[in-house]
C-alpha cells in the first residue's frame, strides 16, 4: 500500500480537483484507490454508507474511485457555526462544539482518529490519495498539525504541491511555501503541479526550468484551466446567474451559514433555469421562485434574513403569485418558530419563523443522518421518484405536515401549502435526479420543455474530463513510479 498526499500553496489552489482527477485516472487503470482528507472545514457534507458524514469534495472523490463514501475517508470534519467556533465531527459523528482555541488544543486527540481512519482505509485499498487543507506553510497552526505536513510526517508519505497560476505569483507561491517548511518537510515534497494555466505552455518553459534549478524538484505537469467545470464545491459560492433569456428565474439568499449549497448545482446546469445567489446588502430582484437553502445555524440565518429585508420581499413575491421552496434549514424557517433550548446551534432560545406554514421546529440532540429514496407527491395524484439525504438536528411538528411534499417509502416528509405556493422538505439532493428535478420545477411553475440534466452522469463525465487532463498533462511515468504499492 502507498499514500500520496496532495497539498496546496493556498486554499482553493485546486487540491480537490487534482485529487479527484488522480483518483479517477488510477481507478480507470483498475487500481484499488481511495481518497482521504484528514481534516476538512466545510458546511457542504454527504452521508456515508456507515451512517456518518464527510465533506462533499471527498464524497465526490469516492465516486471518482467507484466507491461508496465512508467516514474513514474524512475523519475530522469541522462545520463552522460562528466566526470562532465549529461543530467537530469525528469519523462521521458529532463529537461536540468547540471554539478555535479549544480545537487547537484538541488536535492531539483528533490525531488518533485521523491515524486510525487512515490505517483502516489502508487495509482495504492499495493506493490512497490524501488531500491537505489550506496551506502547509500556515506556521501559526503547525503545532499538532493533522491537516498537512503533520499527517504526512506521521505516516511518512510523499507530497505533491499544487500552485494556482490563475491567481498570479505561482513561482512565489511554490518557493515561498518551501522556504517556510522544515528541512524534513521540504524533502517530503517530491514535485510541483501548476494548476489553471491559460495560454501557450511554451511561455512557461524558462520559469519551469528556473523553478527546478532553484528547488531541485521537478514540475510534474501544468494543468490547463478547464472552463465550465462544475463539480461539488466545499464552500465557494458563485453569485452570478446561470442562464438568461426566457428562463425560470430562481433566487437563493446566500445565508451566512448556508450548508449544502451544492443542492443547486443541477439548477445551475439546467438550460431553462436562471439561478442566482443573492448576497448580503444586494437588492432582492423579482423572481419566479425563491428557494431558502440549508443552514448550519437556522436561528442565526433567520435573523440575517430579517436584517436583509427578505420577509417583506417574500410576502410581496407570494402576493404576486411566486413560489417558495425551503430545504432543510430553509424548511424550518417557513414555520411559526424555531426553538433551540439546549443551544445546539448557538445561543439557546427561540426565534419566530416566517409564519408561512403552520408548524414549529425544535432542535434536539442526535443528528439525523441517512440516505433516502422515495417519490415527490404530485398533488394531482401522480409521483416522481427521487433520491437524496438528510443531515439535520431539528424535529418539526404541526398541522402543515398533514399535506407532505415527499413520500419516503411510506414515511411522509415536508409540507406544501393549500394554494401550492409554499413548500418545503428536509431532503437534500432534490434536484439531482432528472425526474424529480422536472417534477419539482413543474410544481414551482416551470412550463418550458428543456430537459433536466442527469446530474449523476454529468459528475461522472466531469471526473473523466479531469482524468483525461491528468493523462495528457502530468508525467505519468513519474507518477506511476511514485505510486507503486509497497507491502503494508
Amino acid at each position: 500500500m502507498t499514500t500520496l498526499m496532495v497539498q496546496g500553496t493556498t486554499s482553493d489552489a485546486g487540491k480537490s480537483t487534482v485529487v479527484a482527477g488522480l483518483c479517477r485516472w488510477l481507478a480507470r487503470q483498475g487500481v484499488s484507490v481511495a481518497p482521504f482528507k484528514p481534516q476538512n472545514m466545510a458546511l457542504n457534507s454527504a452521508v456515508t454508507e456507515d451512517g456518518g458524514e464527510i465533506g462533499r469534495s471527498t464524497a465526490l472523490q469516492a465516486l471518482a474511485c467507484g466507491l461508496v463514501p465512508h467516514s474513514d475517508m474524512n475523519p475530522v470534519l469541522l462545520k463552522p457555526q460562528s466566526d470562532r467556533g465549529s461543530q467537530v465531527i469525528l469519523r462521521g459523528h458529532v463529537h461536540g462544539n468547540m471554539d478555535a482555541l479549544d480545537y487547537h488544543a484538541f488536535k492531539a486527540e483528533a490525531r488518533k482518529s485521523v491515524l486510525a481512519a487512515w490505517q483502516a482505509l489502508s487495509q482495504r485499498h492499495d493506493v490512497i490519495i490524501a488531500e491537505g487543507a489550506g496551506s502547509p506553510a500556515e506556521i501559526n497552526l503547525r503545532a499538532n498539525d493533522i491537516a498537512n505536513m503533520g499527517f504526512a510526517e506521521a505516516i511518512d508519505c510523499p507530497v505533491l504541491l499544487v500552485g494556482d497560476i490563475d491567481r498570479g505569483g505561482v513561482f512565489a507561491q511554490l518557493v515561498g511555501t518551501l522556504e517556510l517548511l522544515s528541512e524534513s518537510e521540504r524533502q517530503r515534497i517530491r514535485g510541483f503541479v501548476i494548476n489553471r494555466f491559460r495560454g501557450d505552455p511554451a511561455l512557461l518553459t524558462s520559469g519551469l526550468d528556473w523553478l527546478t534549478q532553484r528547488t531541485g524538484k521537478p514540475v510534474v505537469g501544468v494543468l490547463p484551466y478547464l472552463p465550465s467545470l462544475v463539480l461539488d464545491a466545499e464552500d465557494s459560492l458563485g453569485l452570478t446567474g446561470s442562464h438568461d433569456h426566457g428562463a425560470l428565474k430562481v433566487i437563493v439568499p446566500a445565508l451566512p451559514r448556508i450548508s449544502n449549497h451544492n443542492d443547486f448545482d443541477p439548477l445551475r446546469l439546467h438550460p431553462g433555469v436562471d439561478l442566482q445567489f443573492i448576497g448580503p446588502d444586494q437588492a432582492i430582484p423579482a423572481a419566479d421562485v425563491i428557494i431558502l437553502p440549508g443552514s448550519k445555524s437556522t436561528r442565526h440565518d433567520l435573523a440575517w434574513l430579517n436584517r436583509q429585508g427578505w420577509p417583506a420581499a417574500i410576502h410581496r413575491h407570494l402576493r404576486y403569485g411566486g413560489r417558495l421552496l425551503g430545504i432543510c434549514g430553509g424548511f424550518q424557517m417557513l414555520g411559526d418558530a424555531v426553538h433551540d433550548p439546549d443551544g445546539l446551534e448557538g445561543e439557546s432560545g427561540s426565534t419566530p419563523g416566517l409564519g408561512l406554514l403552520t408548524m414549529e421546529t425544535r432542535m434536539v440532540a442526535g443528528k439525523q443522518l441517512r440516505n433516502v429514496s422515495g417519490h415527490l407527491i404530485d398533488q394531482g395524484g401522480g409521483s416522481m421518484p427521487l433520491d437524496g439525504y438528510e443531515i439535520h438536528n431539528g424535529v418539526t411538528s404541526g398541522p402543515a405536515l398533514a399535506r407532505p411534499l415527499v413520500d419516503l417509502q411510506g414515511c411522509p416528509d415536508g409540507a406544501i401549502s393549500d394554494d401550492g405556493q409554499v413548500m418545503g422538505t428536509y431532503i437534500h439532493g432534490l434536484f439531482d435526479r432528472a425526474e424529480a428535478c422536472e417534477g419539482l420545477l413543474t410544481l414551482l411553475g416551470h412550463t418550458d420543455h428543456y430537459p433536466a440534466v442527469d446530474y449523476h452522469r454529468h459528475r461522472l463525465a466531469q471526473l473523466d474530463r479531469l482524468a483525461d487532463t491528468i493523462e495528457s498533462h502530468l508525467d505519468r511515468a513519474w507518477l506511476n513510479g511514485l505510486l507503486q504499492p509497497t507491502p503494508n
